[in-house]
């Protein structure tokens, strides 16, 4: 008996030796509630209990890697990480030239647009003067306003700084991530309701991906892993309200809001 448990014990100590062990390479920096790094260097969030989930599924180690936005793409070409999240394929083309990346299926989507204080909310684009912008993003689909200086953007080093800048009135509105700035809103600065989405402005909708040069296997495998257990990946993305009411008339908007709303749409349809 003691040989068996010997023999038992030594195959369990090497499966977990020879375990696949990968480096996801992740942005550095508060993006919560998608993901986000503390002080410490650990990586939480949406993102986070879903990879981990999968890589339990998998019965393989995912290691997370923080770097600045800059650095993840050349991490990944020159193999310093195995697996980069998020990215999309639309992202940076540039820097992709001549290697074969390979993306997941869509994970997360999300809405990138402009917020506004509500007494701005239903006016036309030719009230945006001026557009607040952290440091590094594009605010899509205001190009070519930008660009013939219709639309002065006002930079931003962080999330933080553009909403009080807005606040200040010294831009007309912030163009970021709407799910997250108004995390960062309701949760954060605890003032709901003080910037809001205005769907009416050009707005960019798309999803995060997982993406890897060197292991398309696994990729299949998470790929499969979505959809097999999608029910416990919407029940993570329900946690972490990264796609609360996308897509509906009700995106942006706080839950307690919603509620009264469809409260009062069922009594009118009594």
């Amino acid at each position: 008996m003691k040989h068996i448990f010997a023999a038992c014990l030594l195959f369990a100590l090497t499966a977990q030796a020879t375990a696949q062990t990968y480096v996801v390479g992740v942005e550095q920096g508060n993006f919560q509630p998608h993901y986000g790094v503390d002080e410490q260097g650990q990586y939480s969030g949406f993102a986070r209990e879903l990879l981990d989930l999968f890589a339990e599924h998998a019965g393989v180690t995912f290691i997370y890697k923080p770097l600045p936005v800059d650095e993840l793409m050349p991490a990944l070409v020159e193999g310093k990480v195995d697996f980069k999240y998020p990215d999309h394929p639309d992202w940076a083309r540039s820097a992709k030239t001549g290697d074969r990346i390979s993306y997941s299926r869509p994970i997360v989507e999300y809405v990138d647009g402009v917020l506004v204080s509500p007494r701005r909310l239903g006016l036309d684009g030719d009230h945006l003067k001026r557009i607040g912008l952290v440091d590094g993003w594009t605010a899509r689909g205001y190009e070519e306003k930008i660009e013939a200086s219709q639309i002065l953007p006002v930079p931003s080093d962080n999330l933080p700084e553009m909403i009080h800048q807005a606040l200040l009135k010294n831009s007309d509105g912030a163009y970021y991530n709407v799910v997250v700035a108004l995390h960062h809103i309701n949760n954060v600065r605890v003032r709901p309701g003080v910037l809001v989405f205005d769907p009416n402005l050009p707005h960019t909708r798309s999803s995060y991906r997982l993406s890897t040069i060197r292991h398309g296997d696994v990729l299949l495998r998470f790929d499969s892993f979505l959809e097999e257990r999608h029910e416990q990946v919407a029940a993570i993305k329900a946690k972490h309200r990264v796609e609360a009411n996308i897509g509906t008339e009700y995106f942006g908007m706080e839950q307690w809001k919603v509620d009264f709303l469809k409260r009062q749409k069922a009594k009118n349809t009594q």
